[in-house]
């Protein structure tokens, strides 16, 4: 991959054998290394703060899952805290937490990441455990046992609170048979099915150097971070499998609208439809347009939906950007007496908007408001490092945060135009509502 901008400083030193690439940085702090097993590794100096993050991300995810294994990347995520071949699940809780630091975990759509954030101090210690999690969990069958009962109770607890819920439905009704559709905890049904072979044979295919990306941010250098990971033994893992899962092509659904009966005092609305994937240049612009609809309390939806009509008390737009796809949406709570004329308020904003585009005005407050989200979102290390990872998660150029907030004043009306009327839509939406029967939707 050929990474602009994005690469060891020149005159930093790498481990003998290691492929690195010079970066010339308008905002000094995204480096690059390939170590000689084929592990990425990125981290950007931030300056002026005591602490750092650091992640490993997993290419294996809910989205390389067939459907009678549905959940199992989650599940393999929970069972490696169970214990490793240095540590027990109380070492692992107690390492970093002991410290003052914090670990973490999360499955995603199309990668598994485990990541830290402690002092500067601890970086030694928070590589050593983030390393025992990555390449020597233990996976015994006493410990799925455990875990399943786990996992199942999340699972519930979805079930169980329908403005969670009512976001899988949708995933099931816009994607359909591709995991994009998926439960990325699965169901009741294939977690209960699910062996500790199963789990296994996940780690063993995808936990491996060249499938993995480490970054960091923070008041850590390039140099001092690689010596870290080798003294942490990440360079001495074999190279192993280096081929990535595959997932499959994506086929949106035709849009459609779909209700769910249920029991509860609201009724829960997802609107949303397909988009175009983290590298497409039209990204800004629809992040942009989805801050005028219904990011916040100055957006259309908030001002029509809730202060004017008094319709519901959470109104937003939401929106992902992946590999190959992106999607939009809106959600919306409101009562069953009123669903259909809350509906019907979104659908009249969605239709304006696709029709009308936006306003000089408007835009140069949507302007400002999108740079302002993301420079606040900059001053903290872990969407730092996050914006690190990217760089190779979604094979793109480093953009420094001047680059990016140019990009977006360089959105122009006809740009919002073009992205209003393709994606935006009443007729593009596909819609699932929750709750007691309205008029809303029909089965």
């Amino acid at each position: 991959m050929a990474v602009a901008a994005a690469g060891v400083a020149a005159g930093a030193k790498v481990p003998n054998g290691a492929v690195s690439l010079e970066s010339a940085l308008a905002e000094r702090g995204v480096e690059r290394t390939v170590l000689p097993n084929g592990l990425t590794v990125l981290s950007e100096h931030y300056p002026g703060v005591r602490s750092i993050a650091i992640g490993a991300w997993v290419r294996a995810a809910s989205i390389h899952e067939a459907r009678p294994q549905m959940g199992v990347s989650h599940l393999l995520e929970h069972l490696v805290f169970k214990g490793t071949e240095r540590r027990t699940a109380r070492d692992i809780a107690s390492a970093l937490e002991s410290l003052g630091g914090s670990l973490d975990a999360y499955t995603a759509r199309e990668h598994t990441c485990y990541q830290a954030r402690v002092l500067d101090e601890h970086l030694p210690q928070a590589a050593d455990v983030l390393a025992d999690l990555v390449f020597r969990p233990l996976l015994r069958d006493a410990d799925l046992r455990l875990e399943r009962k786990v996992v199942l109770e999340e699972i519930a607890m979805v079930d169980d609170t329908p403005d969670d819920l009512v976001f899988e439905l949708h995933n099931e009704a816009l994607w359909g048979a591709h995991p994009f559709g998926y439960s990325i905890l699965g169901t009741r049904e294939s977690v209960g099915r699910m062996v500790v072979d199963d789990i296994r044979a996940l780690h063993r295919r995808a936990y491996h150097p060249p499938q993995i990306v480490v970054a960091a941010s923070g008041n850590v250098e390039h140099e001092a971070l690689l010596g870290v990971l080798a003294a942490t033994g990440w360079g001495d893992v074999p190279r192993g499998d280096a081929e990535r899962l595959v997932a499959p092509p994506v086929t949106p659904m035709p849009p459609c609208e779909r209700h769910v009966e249920r029991e509860g005092q609201q009724v829960h609305l997802v609107f949303g439809a397909p988009t175009v994937p983290h590298k497409d240049p039209r990204r800004h612009t629809l992040m942009l347009v989805n801050t005028l609809l219904g990011g916040g309390m100055s957006s259309r939806l908030f001002q029509r939906v809730r202060e004017e009509l008094g319709l519901a008390y959470s109104v937003y737009t939401f929106q992902s950007f992946h590999v190959d796809t992106g999607m939009q949406g809106v959600y919306l709570g409101t009562a069953p007496d009123t669903a259909a004329q809350a509906a019907d308020a979104v659908r009249v904003e969605l239709a304006r908007l696709a029709a009308e585009g936006v306003d000089a005005d408007e835009l140069a407050m949507g302007k400002q408001q999108l740079k302002g989200q993301i420079t606040l979102s900059m001053e903290g290390v872990t969407s730092r490092m996050y914006r690190a990872a990217a760089v190779e998660l979604f094979d793109e150029p480093f953009l420094p945060l001047d680059a990016v907030l140019a990009k977006i004043d360089a959105i122009t009306q006809d740009d919002a135009r073009e992205v209003c009327a393709s994606f935006f839509g009443p007729e593009r939406q596909t819609l699932v509502s929750l709750g007691p029967s309205s008029d809303t939707t029909h089965t």
